[in-house]
C-alpha cells in the first residue's frame, strides 16, 4: 500500500507491507508491530519504543489522531488519490461538496442521523469501522441530510457514496 501524507508542513512518502510489519518512509525502513487493535486505541511497537496512538477521526482525506497525547492532523492521499493527480484531476471536487463518500472499505456500523435533519460541518454522522477500527465520519457541509445512500451492516467499498446534503445557502 502507497501513500502520501502532509504532517506539520512537511510531506512524506509511505509504503506498508501487506502483513502491516514494515515500512518504508521516504528512504528509511521501518519494522513495526501492532500489539493492539481496537476501537479505542492503537499500540505500536517500533524497536523497543511504544507508541499509544488514539482520538483517530478520519474525513476524507484528511486524519486526525493523537499519539502519546500528541495531537496531529494528517492530509493523506492513497495510490487511487495519486494516480488520479498525477493524470491532473483533481479529487477533491466542488460539486460534491455536500457528498459524504467512504474514505476506505468497511462496514457501516452506525448511523447517527435521519433523512431531513440539519448538521453542521464537522459533525459526526456515521460510524465506519476499517481495519477492526472504529472511524467517525463526519458531515462535509452544513446542511439537511437529503439521502441515506447506506444502511447499518452494510459492506462499502472506498469513495462509495454514504449520504447526501443539501447544503445551505
Amino acid at each position: 500500500m502507497k501513500f502520501e501524507s502532509s504532517l506539520s508542513g512537511k510531506s512524506y512518502q509511505i509504503e506498508i507491507d501487506e502483513n502491516l510489519s514494515q515500512a518504508k518512509i521516504d528512504q528509511s525502513d521501518i519494522e513495526f508491530e501492532i500489539v493492539q487493535n481496537n476501537p479505542e486505541k492503537l499500540l505500536l511497537r517500533v524497536g523497543t519504543k511504544l507508541y499509544k496512538v488514539d482520538n483517530i477521526s478520519v474525513n476524507g482525506g484528511e486524519v486526525q489522531f493523537s499519539v502519546n497525547g500528541s495531537f496531529l492532523t494528517a492530509q493523506v492521499k492513497d495510490e487511487d488519490d495519486l494516480l488520479l493527480e498525477k493524470l491532473g484531476f483533481s479529487t477533491n471536487s466542488k460539486a460534491s461538496v455536500g457528498t459524504l463518500t467512504a474514505p476506505m472499505p468497511g462496514k457501516i456500523l452506525e448511523i447517527l442521523v435521519n433523512e431531513g435533519e440539519e448538521v453542521k460541518a464537522g459533525q459526526p454522522v456515521l460510524i465506519l469501522e476499517a481495519m477492526k477500527m472504529e472511524n467517525e465520519l463526519k458531515a462535509p457541509a452544513d446542511g439537511v441530510v437529503e439521502k441515506i445512500l447506506a444502511s447499518k451492516n452494510d459492506n462499502v467499498e472506498k469513495k462509495q457514496p454514504l449520504l447526501e446534503i443539501k447544503p445551505r445557502g
